[in-house]
């Protein structure tokens, strides 16, 4: 138990009692228990899995990684209509919680059992914003624009991000020419060439990493 989490349940006017009765629930399981962002937060291994979250008309049960889960009673929720990854458990009353007890206790049993997997939750297929840069060469070169296409989302995601990172258009061009052959024989812009370390980022070859 958290010394600034207590101080913070004691000084609450609202949802006490459903703050205690949730905060006794997770302290079943060996997770770590802090005050983050003003809020009761516990994590499996030094990662964030769950946070209390107190609301105007509920208290709620956050979970970083909830769309992981997989919800047989359809109970959680998308804190925002563009929310990927977390989800929501929902209360207006102790009664609430006390009568889903079970339940709750297996939605974070699963999210533990996620990060133990290490799971990860891959983006939804969101439309890039290419740099006119890069559509410049894939007029140039059909071939070169073929084999972009034909990388993974994850791949022309990570490329994308580097390139219009740049904030000139010259240092923009020179990523582009420097990683065309690597793009061409489809590798991934972490995948290094050299095939000694693939963790290096932005690994030229050299496992220098680019500026």
């Amino acid at each position: 138990m958290n010394e600034k989490v207590g101080d913070y349940i004691s000084k609450v006017k609202k949802w006490q009692a459903e703050i205690k009765a949730l905060r006794a629930i997770l302290l079943e399981f060996p997770l770590n228990e802090e005050l983050k962002w003003g809020q009761p937060c516990y994590g499996y291994e030094q990662r964030n899995i769950i946070i209390i979250g107190s609301f105007k008309e509920y208290i709620g049960l956050s979970f970083f990684k909830g769309a992981l889960l997989k919800d047989a009673k359809g109970l959680l929720v998308k804190p925002g209509e563009n929310t990927q990854s977390g989800r929501l458990l929902k209360f207006s009353s102790l009664q609430d919680i006390t009568k889903l007890k079970a339940a709750i206790k297996a939605y974070i049993k699963e999210a533990i059992e996620i990060e133990k997997l290490d799971l990860k939750i891959e983006p939804s297929n969101v439309e890039l914003v290419l740099p006119e840069e890069l559509l410049a060469q894939f007029k140039k070169s059909a071939s070169f624009k073929k084999a972009f296409n034909a990388l993974t989302p994850g791949r022309q995601r990570a490329y994308n991000m580097f390139f219009t990172a740049a904030k000139q258009a010259a240092t923009r061009e020179k990523r582009i020419e420097k990683y065309k052959v690597q793009i061409i024989s489809g590798k991934g812009i972490n995948d290094c060439t050299c095939g000694l370390s693939k963790k290096m980022p932005y690994c030229d070859g050299s496992h220098k990493q680019l500026k």
